[in-house]
């Protein structure tokens, strides 16, 4: 078997073979197939695309390229959450701790952020003394003993991805729907969980810019999970604002543990109790959503999901007592507030713009070498549609250095656009995709 005989015949439109496949994978992680073949591959298929069994086979490959998680040590439904990747977008903090303390137990295995988008292990990391890459067997006892564990992926689990995430990041092949599908799902199979309910974004701050695009990528994921056998169910949420008011890690901790108290409304609660109501439901423990939605609110209210974050944070090293005054998490004391230039409706407010100020500030990377301020970041004043006056504070950027501020002052400008009339209103939630088809609200 040839790498070029690949090449050209996905070149050409034709579907690959499982073995085809398999034995790119296996290669290319070997060392033995060079980047630049690698590459042609992932434009080949960028421009041709890919059946859903080559998709499949390709997520199973990947999956099984490195080591794999065994669950099974942990009673009961293991369910897991994933979401495209977004600004401002905290759920994991709020809804995994929530789900734990309804019963069901989560396993997470996340990832650091590249680019404008947010890293929940660079958040978590903002916690003193946290650490997220524990030893598997550790990350299993906390499982069984606190009910919730959120952990950095380890160096051996599915290299494949690593090496072509990597290798697509810098050859325009990123935005494909076969490619994001196998990526994604490899993941979420080698981390062992039974269940996987996904969040798939769509709007200026996603990788799917329209909502048919964010569909067509959440079938494609569900699709991939029912052949191998995973319960799953993706829901399309809007990304054209941060979801939440802060975008930067501890600020973000910050703002899902005021969620979890109870102090904060909006957005992002909205989109973590939904999350979290059909992780109960993925994971057989309700009958229906809406009783998984009566379970997650009685979590929130109860407290138990607070205390579930304590628990796991005190597992995981940190220090416990950030839950309870959240003073203690580091945050720069140099606040700039950065004021309308016009009266009027905030019109627009693109996502990417604000995550690419934060990511300016120092809250996020540019390469995955890059180091991360987590003091850094934006918290927003104003959500799209909202009247504002001239002079009246938009945002406020906490900052630690000068050099890249007044950029990161004008790429948040353009983003944010006040015009004289309120945008017509976007829907929060567009819909869920099931192995039983899509339902549009």
């Amino acid at each position: 078997m040839r790498m070029l005989d690949i090449i050209t015949k996905k070149r050409d439109g034709k579907e690959l073979t499982r073995e085809e496949i398999g034995f790119f994978i296996k290669e290319y992680v070997a060392g033995h197939i060079p980047d630049y073949q690698a590459a042609a591959l992932l434009m080949a298929i960028y421009f041709q695309g890919m059946t859903s069994r080559e998709t499949a086979d390709l997520t199973l490959a990947m999956a099984y390229s490195g080591e794999t998680v065994d669950l099974s040590p942990i009673p009961g439904i293991k369910v897991d959450k994933h979401s495209t990747g977004g600004v401002g977008d905290t759920t994991t903090l709020v809804v995994a701790p929530l789900v734990a303390g309804c019963g069901v137990p989560v396993a997470k295995m996340s990832g650091r952020g590249l680019g404008h988008t947010g890293g929940t292990i660079d958040k978590l990391e903002s916690i003193p003394g946290f650490n997220p890459f524990q030893p598997i067997d550790d990350f299993i006892r906390i499982v069984k003993e606190v009910g919730v564990a959120v952990v950095g992926q380890t160096e051996n689990l599915v290299p494949a991805d690593k090496k072509l995430y990597a290798l697509r990041d810098v050859t325009g092949t990123v935005e494909h729907k076969s490619l994001i599908a196998s990526s994604v799902m490899s993941k979420k199979i080698a981390a062992g969980a039974d269940a996987i309910v996904l969040d798939v974004k769509v709007g200026s701050g996603a990788f799917m810019k329209s909502v048919e695009d964010a569909f067509e990528l959440a079938q494609e994921m569900v699709s991939v999970g029912v052949l191998v056998g995973r319960n799953t169910i993706a829901i399309v949420t809007d990304m054209n604002q941060p979801l939440g008011m802060a975008v930067g890690n501890a600020l973000e901790v910050k703002e899902a543990i005021e969620v979890l108290k109870g102090e904060r409304e909006g957005a992002l609660k909205e989109v973590s109790l939904l999350l979290g109501a059909y992780m109960l439901y993925t994971a057989g423990h309700c009958r229906t959503v809406e009783q998984g939605c009566e379970m997650i609110e009685e979590a929130l209210h109860s407290g138990r999901g607070l205390q579930k974050l304590k628990d796991m944070i005190r597992a995981e090293g940190g220090d416990e007592r950030v839950v309870d005054d959240t003073s203690l998490l580091p945050l720069a004391d140099e606040v700039i507030a950065i004021k309308a230039q016009q009266s009027g409706y905030i019109s627009s407010m693109d996502a990417y713009s604000i995550g690419q100020a934060a990511r300016l500030l120092g809250a996020g990377r540019s390469t995955k070498e890059d180091a991360i301020d987590h003091r850094v970041g934006v918290v927003l004043h104003k959500r799209l549609g909202q009247r504002v006056e001239k002079g009246e504070t938009l945002a406020e950027f906490y900052v630690t250095r000068e050099d890249n501020l007044q950029e990161a002052i004008n790429v948040f400008n353009e983003g944010i656009i006040i015009g004289d009339q309120p945008p017509q209103p976007r829907p929060l939630v567009y819909g869920v995709v099931t192995r039983d088809g899509v339902e549009r609200w």
